[in-house]
């Protein structure tokens, strides 16, 4: 049956598969490291640990990936994540930046990739730095409008779990009988609900986990449809776009970084992988074009920004896409 079909359609499914085999597991990661965040970390934590200070925020951010390593593509539901529980989104933001550029595994993958120097792996996470210290710092003190594509309601109510104890007080400003609450009522009745839920002893953490479960399932179907989308793009703009013609484009410095960005648009690989892609095109453009590639594929790809979509707003992202744009290619330039 496949071998009526035309060879593109074939590089180009086989070009989808290897993307979304490749891109599941860190989504899975992530999803399940969201969920565990969705349950454990709450806004309290996050303010003893984060210091006051603006810049010095966006410096933790940037190195919180060393020790809290994630793939970009399942980056961004840990970043939404962090967003509702409070982290402030300079903080969080930089962390999404960072944070697949400056793990270990990466830095590790990079300094093979490019014949055991360090040279190109320090490189990578020096311009990934300074992206996020700009793009952090711009968010912490410029950027004044709503990142969130809906902001976040916090429910009057809160339904607990079955098996979960709740307390639940009710104050209005009239008397409220329990049968009028069943049927229509005109008058005009504020209701605040502060609901303390209290685990019961036996079980409460195998109910932590069955939400965490639960959480992280729901936000791998939920972004997993996004990341589908992205790859089926990704991998149609490998098949038949003239990549060799774009190859051919890098006669001066800056049009070759701008040809590698859009590369590594259009390829979108994990970090894991792209310094081998990367070394490979050294010989042809050169350090300042790859430097640029490695830097700018982790933070901007099509599933990537799919996935933004998802739950930040439109014009943020074309801001955000823009500064990381600009940043980049003067870093490249001047390496």
């Amino acid at each position: 049956m496949f071998q009526s079909l035309p060879n593109s359609v074939l590089q180009m499914g086989m070009i989808f598969l290897s993307i979304v085999i490749e891109a599941l597991p860190f989504v899975l990661l992530g999803c399940l490291i969201s969920g565990t965040l969705h349950v454990f970390l709450t806004p309290e934590r996050v303010r003893r640990f984060l210091p006051k200070n603006k810049f010095a925020s966006v410096v933790v951010g940037c190195v919180m990936g060393v020790f809290f390593p994630s793939c970009e593509c399942g980056i961004v539901p840990i970043v939404n994540q962090f967003v509702k529980k409070g982290v402030p989104t300079h903080t969080a933001f930089a962390f999404m930046l960072t944070a697949p550029i400056v793990n270990p595994i990466v830095i590790f993958s990079t300094y093979i990739a490019f014949g055991d120097t360090w040279r190109y792996a320090a490189l990578r996470v020096l311009g990934a730095v300074i992206v996020a210290l700009v793009v952090g710092n711009w968010l912490a003190y410029f950027n004044k409008k709503s990142i969130l594509k809906s902001a976040p309601q916090n429910d009057l109510v809160t339904i607990p779990e079955q098996g979960e104890l709740a307390d639940v007080t009710l104050m209005a400003t009239e008397d409220i009988q329990a049968e009028p609450l069943l049927a229509e009522s005109t008058a005009d009745v504020t209701v605040t609900a502060t609901c303390s839920v209290t685990h019961a002893h036996h079980g409460g953490f195998l109910h932590q986990i069955e939400h965490v479960l639960r959480h992280s399932l729901d936000e791998f179907f939920d972004t997993g449809r996004y990341l589908m989308i992205g790859a089926l793009i990704a991998s149609g703009m490998q098949t038949f776009l003239p990549t060799a013609t774009l190859l051919t484009l890098g006669s001066s410095k800056l049009l070759a970084i701008l040809v590698m960005l859009v590369l590594a648009l259009v390829m979108s690989l994990c970090s894991e992988a792209d310094a081998f892609i990367g070394s490979s095109l050294l010989s042809l453009f050169g350090t300042a074009p790859v430097v640029a590639f490695l830097v700018f594929g982790p933070m901007v790809d099509i599933k990537n920004l799919l996935m933004m979509k998802r739950y930040f707003n439109g014009k943020f992202i074309l801001k955000l896409v823009g500064l990381i744009l600009i940043v980049v290619t003067g870093y490249a330039l001047v390496v």
